[in-house]
């Protein structure tokens, strides 16, 4: 069984996954009646509901036990690089998420949305009571803001607490995103059943709704990568910043793209920086805190696919509840890091600040999961890549104020 294992995994995931959805596809459209092919989408999303609110609190609050400390200006511009920017990417997403609305297959949509609210005013009086929810309610309820607010504020209590307890957190940690990655490997048969319920229940046309999907999300993506961030490059180096985006494109996007993990692409990252001459002692802490705190792609995943999930369930989105959307995400993106599809195990979250219950979210994460081959690479190697971005130019922005010249 262990082999059998060990050759399973060894197989790309992606490879995996593609077999797992065209298996879905060809036995829907030969036996459409065998109903039980559709019970392993539900195992699947059985187990993300169950393992979900755990991976949440302990992998935010671990990451923030663990944060360094240092207080240099050059790791104190690029956080400021790294939050500027997921908060941005979640903005753009909200907005862009409101010109090309797309609507998907869910369950239950007419019942949810007789509960929507009605405004600002009902969305932050929600948040505010959500956020102090008792902590094992929130597990229990998978009540993702109460479990945010918790793990952040635990998670900065114990910054002061003794090293074992820090490690404890952190094996905890570790344990529940092998889990979770555990359940990811087996992902192509809940995809199999999820695909099968899907073309059975709506027919092809089911690609075309997650063909519209994958182009809002990867052209959020590429905005982010291509528009958004020369901005932040030029304020900080005052040139042309094509040739660096390029750069880091050519050198970490493309390996973090077939990875899919920001952190086993740390290593090239920091390759990278010592190849350009960067202050060790600075891109040693910047790279890693950027794979747990710059997540672009993940915002942008969070608030297209949950932004698709109210628009399928007809709830109106006024500008300042977008906005507290965007807010939201981008914190939540942070805790994001680490697991692969994490950022879509973060959805019921955002969704429950529209009260969507959460057995309608997780079908929002397993829609993610079908379309995670192209997303999840696309969204990894914007992480990755920008924390590569943001970090070299950050220290070049000190460079240029010491009248140092610019080299890349």
């Amino acid at each position: 069984m262990k082999k059998v294992w060990e050759t399973w995994t060894g197989i790309s995931l992606v490879q995996r996954i593609i077999v797992g959805l065209s298996a879905g596809v060809i036995l829907a459209l030969a036996v459409p009646q065998a109903s039980a092919v559709g019970i392993l989408g539900d195992v699947f999303v059985g187990a993300l509901k169950a393992i979900a609110p755990l991976l949440v609190f302990f992998l935010v609050m671990s990451s923030l036990c663990n944060a360094g400390r240092s207080h240099s200006g050059v790791i104190r511009t690029v956080i400021i690089l790294y939050m500027f920017s997921t908060v941005l990417a979640s903005v753009i997403a909200v907005f862009a998420s409101m010109i090309f609305p797309v609507d998907m297959v869910l369950q239950e949509a007419a019942d949810t949305a007789a509960a929507a609210p009605k405004g600002i005013v009902e969305v932050l009086s929600t948040l505010l009571m959500n956020v102090v929810a008792n902590p094992v309610s929130a597990l229990a309820n998978a009540n993702y803001v109460g479990i945010l607010s918790w793990a952040v504020l635990l998670g900065v209590a114990f910054r002061g607490a003794k090293g074992s307890t820090k490690a404890v957190l952190t094996d905890i940690s570790e344990g529940i995103s092998q889990v979770v990655a555990t359940i990811i490997n087996l992902a192509p048969f809940g995809i199999l059943g999820l695909v099968y319920s899907s073309v059975t229940t709506s027919g092809l046309e089911a690609f075309e709704i997650y063909g519209k999907l994958i182009i809002l999300l990867v052209g959020c993506m590429l905005g982010i990568y291509f528009i958004t961030n020369p901005i932040l490059v030029y304020w900080c180096i005052r040139k042309n910043p094509y040739p660096l985006i390029f750069k880091c494109l050519k050198q970490s996007a493309i390996t973090a793209f077939f990875t899919r993990s920001s952190a086993a692409n740390i290593p090239v990252n920091m390759k990278i920086c010592d190849e350009m001459g960067l202050d060790r002692d600075t891109y040693s802490v910047t790279i890693p805190l950027g794979a747990t705190i710059n997540m672009d792609g993940a915002a942008i995943t969070i608030t297209v696919m949950t932004m698709a999930t109210v628009h399928t369930l007809g709830i109106p989105v006024d500008i300042p509840t977008a906005l507290v959307l965007s807010l939201l995400a981008a914190l939540a993106a942070c805790g994001a890091s680490g697991v692969a599809g994490g950022s879509l195990l973060l959805i019921p979250m955002a969704c429950s600040l529209f009260g969507i219950p959460d057995t309608v979210s997780m079908q929002v994460v397993a829609v993610g999961f079908i379309i995670g081959v192209i997303q999840d690479s696309v969204e990894t190697a914007l992480n990755s890549s920008s924390d590569l971005l943001l970090s070299a130019s950050a220290e070049f922005r000190q460079w240029r104020l010491k009248g140092k010249e610019i080299k890349f």
